[in-house]
């Protein structure tokens, strides 16, 4: 354990101490009231009296009800830490049946070109979202049989969360361009990493999710930057009805009919081709 915890244990008492310590051990700086119990063997009341008292001494933020993180010692006593965004969305998610997503996802992937200023989190739970310290974060629910093309991501040397492959991103971006910024930032993010992007596990998600929009919206675009090959652009094409959808349902449903991919062509296609120019 590092000098300058050692130190500060000193002044924490011998319940603060031990919890400080059981964390540490744990690699884990976000806490609920039953880790504060289980190393304090404090009651319930007890427990959530005691972890009041470190929030008012800066020495642990409130995340929300029953949530806390440890501020580090060497921040003194600032009380606006919120630690890792990332990992406090794992957090705020439960800790599984989560993935960070959409906007988010595209980030860790290097997909996007600005910051982005929400993390977007998929889960089968219902939770509202929230703002804390500055950040929001927005949770968007999905089917349990949704979770897949999901893989590890490191946000420390002991942490990780779980967020959607880059395959997923894009699908879960044609679903929902409005988490992305629209369908011209997923279509960015495709073209910008089009060379670690799998088309057939694409299409493979796209056919798995079952969304008739997903499924044109992922044969124009890869018809458009000439990705696809002909058994892909069967397979998508096989799964049409002749319906039409909006390319970006953010986006006033006006424009041209294209019935190759029964869209209604609200984006100029020529917008989309200026992404391979960039």
């Amino acid at each position: 354990m590092p000098q300058n915890i050692k130190k500060s244990l000193k002044t924490l008492g011998p319940q603060g101490a031990r919890l400080v310590t059981t964390l540490h051990e744990r690699s884990q700086a976000i806490f609920g009231i039953g880790d504060v119990k289980a190393a304090t063997g404090l009651a319930d009341a007890s427990a959530r009296s005691f972890v009041r008292t470190l929030v008012e001494r800066g020495l642990v933020t409130r995340l929300k009800p029953g949530l806390y993180i440890l501020v580090p010692f060497e921040m003194g006593k600032e009380k606006e830490f919120a630690g890792d965004p990332y990992l406090v969305a794992k957090a705020l998610a439960g800790g599984k049946d989560y993935y960070l997503s959409h906007g988010t996802a595209m980030e860790i992937h290097q997909m996007v070109t600005q910051p982005q200023l929400v993390v977007s989190v998929t889960t089968t739970k219902p939770l509202r979202s929230r703002s804390i310290m500055g950040t929001d974060f927005r949770f968007i629910r999905c089917q349990r049989k949704s979770l897949f093309g999901i893989v590890e991501h490191w946000v420390t040397r002991q942490e990780r969360v779980q967020v959607s492959d880059r395959n997923r991103t894009v699908i879960d971006g044609l679903r929902r361009p409005e988490y992305c910024g629209g369908l011209t930032e997923v279509a960015k993010g495709l073209w910008m990493q089009r060379e670690k992007i799998s088309v057939e596990e694409m299409t493979r998600y796209a056919i798995r999710l079952n969304v008739g929009a997903v499924i044109r919206r992922l044969g124009f675009l890869l018809d458009l930057y000439q990705m696809a090959t002909d058994e892909t652009r069967m397979r998508l094409r096989n799964r049409l009805t002749n319906t039409y959808v909006p390319l970006d349902p953010i986006l006033p449903g006006q424009g041209k009919h294209l019935h190759r991919w029964r869209l209604r062509l609200n984006v100029d296609p020529d917008e989309l081709r200026l992404v391979v120019r960039t």
